[in-house]
C-alpha cells in the first residue's frame, strides 16, 4: 500500500505558510465535504473538487493523489428558544453571530471520515494510517490543519461593526477634581434629560448625547462640551457591564475600544465589575432604527404565509455576512438570457478550456454560480431531522458563493470586506470585470448597454452640440415636489412629531409616504439643465448653456436606478422613504434622442483653450524628495493647478500605478500628428487587437508604454473611458463588424425583476429581489425562495425591464 503511494511522491506537496487550501468547496460546483460524495483535495495544487469534477482535474494535470474529505453533521436538539431570544439581533450585520438572520445558526455535531484516494481507479486508503509514507502523512496533516482559502478571505474582511483601539486610551489625561459618579440617578448637567447620557472620561462631566434624525435622543450637549473643552473620550452610562461599554471618541469621530476602561471609570468611583446594563447600546439603537423602518416588513412580505419554491431557477443563496447585495444582484443577472447562454449553458467548454487556477478564473466562477442557481441541484427541500417539528417552515440549503465573493471582491477596497454595500455600485463593478474578461468575445453585458445622447445648446448663439456616451444603468432622480399626496403627507408628519414628542411610535399601518409618479421622475431626468461658465466655441467666450439628456438606443434589457440615496442639507447621507409608482409596462419612445435636427446649427469644433499654468517647482521638489518620479510629480502639480503639495500628493497616490506616470508631461492644445518616429511592435498590435481594440488604440497604448505589451494591456484597461470616447476605425483595416456598437429596438418594456433595499443607508440594512418567473412573481430573500403574495413594486431601488 505504502509502495503504491511512494511512486507518486513528485505529485504530492506539503502545504507551506501562505498556500491556499480549497477544502471547503469544489472549484467547479458547490459540492463540499458535507455533500453525498464529499470533497477531493488535490495533494499537489490543493484545489478541491466534487466527484463529478475530480477526474477532469486528473485528466488535465495528471495529478493522481487526493485527500478525500467526508463530513456528516447531526443536529443537536436544544430546548426551544422564546420568540424574544429568536428574534432580537445584537449586531448590525447580516449572517454573522448575533446579527440579523443569515445562515442556519442551529448547532450541529460533526463526524469526519477522511481517506487518501488514488485516481483514476479511486483506490482508497482510510485515515488515520500510520503505515503511510511520512511525506503523505505530513501533506494530509498540513491540509487538514491549515486554514481554508475561504477562511483566509474572511479573516481579511469584517462586518462593519469592528471597533479599533482609541489613540487616546493609553495616555488619557484624567483630572483630579474629586468627581465621584453614583451608580444611579444620573442627569445631564445642562438639561433635564435622564437617558442617553455620556460621562466624559477626562473630568467626569455627564451630558446628553446627540439628537437623532427623528428628533428623539439628546440635545447634543456632550458633543458641544467636547468642542468647548477638547476632552476626547466619553462612555455611555447604562451600557457599562463587566464585559465593556460604549466608548465614543469625538476626536476620531467613531465608536472605539478602550483597553483601560475599568481603570478610567474607577477614577470617578465607577466599579465596572458591579455595573448592569440599563440602556441600549448604540448598535441596538441603530438596529431598532432599521427595524422600525416600515418598508422592512413590507418588502420582505413579513406576516404572510409564503409558499416556498424548489427546483431549477429557484435556488437560494446563503448569506455570508452582509452579502445580500451580491445575492440579489446575481439572482437578477442570471434571469437574462445573455448571461445564461454565456456562462451556465457554455459550462463544459468553459471548464475544458480553463488552463489557470479555476478558483481565480472569473469566467469559470460565473459559469459555476449560474449553473448552481439554475440547475436545481442545490434547490431541494431540506429533510426534517429526528425530533424536529413537522410544522416547521420548509426550506432549502441553497448555495454559499464563497469562492465567487472572494474572487469578485479581490483587491477592491469595499467589496473585499463583509460590510454592506450599494447594489448599484456592485453591479457596475461586476460589469467592469466582465468587460475586461470578454474583450474580443461574447459580452453578456451588451444586453444592458445603452447609448445616451447629451444635447448642449449655447443660450446666446443658439448653436448646439450633440455627444453620446455609454452606460449600463439609467439613473433617474426622484422629484419630491411632484408628490401627489403632499397634503396628506404633511398632516402625517405633524402627527408623527406629536407622537415622538410624547415618546410614542406611530402605528406602521398609518405610515404615509410621498407618492411620486414615475413619469415625473423621467420628466425630471430629461428636463433642461443650466450649465454655468460654459465655453462657447461660437462666441469664443464663456456663456451659459442648456443641457438635455435622452436615450440614443434602447437595450434588450433596461436597468433603472431610482436615486433614493442622497445628501441632506446637513451633508449627512440619507435615504428617501418614498413610494414610486413603477409601471408594469413602460414606453420610453418619447425620450429617444434623434441627433441634429433640421434648422439646428452645430457649434464649431474646438474646445476652450487650455489655461497656461506655470508649474510651481517648489511643490515638484517637495514631492520628489518623498521618493516619487520627477515627471510624475510635475504632472501632479499641473493637474491640480498649483493648489499645493497635499492635493498634488493625492493625485500622485491615485495615478502612480498608471503605466504612463513617469512619461514627460505633454502641454499644448489640439492633438498633433505623431512625428516622433515611434514604430509600434507588430506582435504587440496583433495581441492587443485580439482583445477587441483597434490598431490606432493598440498603437497609442504601446507608445505610452515603450512597446511593453504587458504594460500596454494594463494601460489600455486603465484608460477605457478615454479609448471608448474616441471614434472607432471602420473598414477592413479595423476588422469592421456588421454588429452595431449597441443593440437597439423598440422603446416599449415590461417589468421582469427588481431589487429592494431596507434600511436608512447603503452601509446598513438588507437587500432582497423579486423576479417574475413562469408568469409568477417570486421573492428571493437570501436562501429563502417563495411565491410573492403582495408585490412591493413601489418600494424598489433597481428595476429590470425587458424590451417587448
Amino acid at each position: 500500500m505504502a509502495e503504491v503511494l511512494s511512486a507518486f511522491f513528485d505529485k504530492i506537496s506539503v502545504p507551506q505558510g501562505g498556500d491556499k487550501i480549497y477544502k471547503d468547496e469544489c472549484t467547479y460546483s458547490f459540492d463540499n465535504p458535507e455533500s453525498e460524495n464529499g470533497l477531493y483535495v488535490c495533494m499537489q495544487t490543493f484545489l478541491g473538487f466534487g466527484k463529478a469534477h475530480v477526474l477532469r482535474h486528473y485528466n488535465q494535470t495528471g495529478n493522481p493523489v487526493y485527500l478525500h474529505l467526508k463530513t456528516t453533521k447531526k443536529k443537536i436538539i436544544k430546548a426551544p428558544e422564546t420568540e424574544e431570544e429568536k428574534a432580537k439581533p445584537t449586531r448590525l450585520a447580516i449572517g454573522v453571530e448575533g446579527g440579523f438572520a443569515g445562515d442556519d445558526s442551529d448547532q450541529y455535531e460533526y463526524e469526519e471520515s477522511n481517506s487518501v484516494v488514488l485516481l483514476p481507479d479511486f483506490i482508497s486508503f482510510s485515515l488515520p494510517d500510520a503505515s503511510l509514507p511520512e511525506k503523505v502523512q505530513l501533506a494530509v496533516s498540513g491540509i487538514i490543519s491549515a486554514e481554508s482559502a475561504s477562511r483566509m478571505e474572511q479573516v481579511a474582511a469584517w462586518d462593519g461593526e469592528k471597533r479599533f483601539i482609541s489613540k487616546h486610551a493609553d495616555n488619557l489625561k484624567q483630572l483630579d477634581n474629586g468627581v465621584k459618579v453614583p451608580p444611579t440617578g444620573w442627569k445631564c448637567t445642562r438639561c433635564d434629560l435622564t437617558q442617553n447620557l455620556w460621562i466624559n472620561l477626562t473630568d467626569g462631566a455627564i451630558l446628553c448625547g446627540r439628537r437623532y434624525f427623528d428628533g428623539s435622543g439628546g440635545n447634543n450637549h456632550a458633543v458641544e462640551y467636547y468642542k468647548e473643552k477638547g476632552f476626547p473620550l466619553a462612555v455611555k452610562l447604562g451600557t457599562i457591564t463587566p464585559n465593556g461599554a460604549d466608548v465614543f471618541s469625538y476626536d476620531e469621530d467613531d465608536m472605539v475600544e478602550d483597553p483601560k476602561l475599568a481603570q478610567h471609570l474607577s477614577h470617578f468611583g465607577i466599579n465596572m465589575m458591579s455595573m448592569e446594563k440599563t440602556d441600549k447600546t448604540m448598535t441596538e439603537l441603530e438596529i431598532d432604527a432599521n427595524m422600525k423602518i416600515s418598508e422592512w416588513d413590507v418588502i420582505q412580505e413579513a406576516g404572510k404565509k409564503l409558499t416556498p419554491m424548489f427546483g431549477p431557477g429557484y435556488t437560494g443563496m446563503r448569506n455570508l455576512g452582509n452579502s445580500c447585495y451580491l445575492n440579489s444582484v446575481m439572482q437578477v443577472l442570471f434571469t437574462i438570457p445573455d448571461f445564461v447562454d454565456r456562462y451556465p449553458k457554455n459550462i463544459e467548454t468553459i471548464y475544458s478550456e480553463c488552463r489557470n487556477s479555476p478558483a481565480s478564473d472569473l469566467t469559470v466562477q460565473m459559469a459555476k454560480l449560474g449553473h448552481g442557481l439554475l440547475s436545481g441541484d442545490y434547490s431541494k427541500e431540506t429533510p426534517l431531522e429526528d425530533g424536529e417539528d413537522e410544522t416547521k417552515e420548509k426550506c432549502q440549503v441553497g448555495i454559499a458563493p464563497r469562492m465567487f465573493k472572494a474572487l469578485i471582491g479581490r483587491g477592491h477596497q469595499e467589496f473585499s470586506t463583509n460590510r454592506q454595500q450599494d447594489a448599484q455600485e456592485f453591479l457596475l463593478h461586476v460589469f467592469n470585470l466582465i468587460e475586461r474578461n470578454t474583450r474580443g468575445s461574447n459580452n453578456p453585458c451588451d444586453s444592458l448597454k445603452m447609448q445616451l445622447e447629451d444635447r448642449i445648446e449655447c443660450t446666446q448663439s443658439q448653436q448646439v452640440r450633440y455627444t453620446t456616451r455609454f452606460d449600463y444603468i439609467l439613473s433617474v432622480p426622484i422629484p419630491l415636489e411632484a408628490a401627489t399626496n403632499a397634503d396628506e403627507f404633511s398632516a402625517y408628519e405633524v402627527k408623527k412629531k406629536e407622537l415622538e414628542a410624547n415618546k410614542q411610535c406611530i402605528d406602521p399601518k398609518e405610515i404615509v409616504r410621498l407618492k411620486i409618479p414615475f413619469k415625473a421622475c423621467l420628466d425630471k431626468m430629461t428636463q433642461p439643465e443650466i450649465v454655468d461658465d460654459f465655453y462657447s466655441s461660437a462666441l469664443k467666450a464663456r456663456s451659459t448653456a442648456k443641457k438635455t439628456t435622452k436615450l440614443a438606443s434602447f437595450p434588450d434589457y433596461l436597468l433603472i436606478q431610482l436615486r433614493k440615496f442622497t445628501l441632506g442639507d446637513d451633508w449627512v447621507p440619507k435615504k428617501l422613504d418614498v413610494s414610486v409608482d413603477m409601471p408594469d409596462d413602460l414606453d420610453l419612445t418619447s425620450i429617444r434622442g434623434a441627433g441634429l435636427q433640421a434648422g439646428e446649427v452645430e457649434l464649431p469644433e474646438g474646445d476652450k483653450p487650455e489655461p497656461k499654468i506655470e508649474i510651481n517647482e517648489e511643490f515638484v521638489v517637495q514631492l520628489v524628495s518623498m521618493g516619487f518620479d520627477y515627471e510624475g510629480c510635475k504632472k501632479a502639480v499641473y493637474h491640480t493647478k498649483n493648489q499645493g503639495v497635499e492635493p498634488a500628493m493625492n493625485w500622485v497616490l491615485e495615478h502612480m500605478a498608471d503605466p504612463d506616470f513617469a512619461t514627460p508631461l505633454q502641454l499644448g492644445g489640439a492633438k498633433k500628428k505623431d512625428d516622433s518616429g515611434f514604430t509600434a511592435s507588430a506582435e504587440g498590435i496583433m495581441m492587443i487587437e485580439s482583445m477587441g481594440f483597434t490598431r490606432e488604440q493598440a498603437t497609442k497604448a504601446l507608445k505610452a508604454t515603450s512597446n511593453n505589451v504587458e504594460r500596454a494591456a494594463d494601460w489600455i484597461f486603465s484608460h477605457l473611458d478615454e479609448l471608448n470616447s474616441e471614434p472607432m476605425e471602420t473598414g477592413e483595416a479595423a476588422g469592421a463588424s456588421d454588429q452595431p456598437a449597441v443593440r437597439d429596438g423598440s422603446g416599449k418594456y415590461k417589468l421582469v425583476a427588481f431589487i429592494s433595499h431596507m434600511g436608512t443607508s447603503t452601509s446598513c440594512g438588507h437587500y432582497v429581489c423579486h423576479i417574475k418567473k413562469d408568469g409568477r412573481w417570486v421573492l428571493y430573500n437570501d436562501n429563502k425562495v417563495a411565491l410573492s403574495e403582495k408585490l412591493p413594486y413601489d418600494l424598489g431601488y433597481l428595476y429590470l425591464y425587458q424590451r417587448h
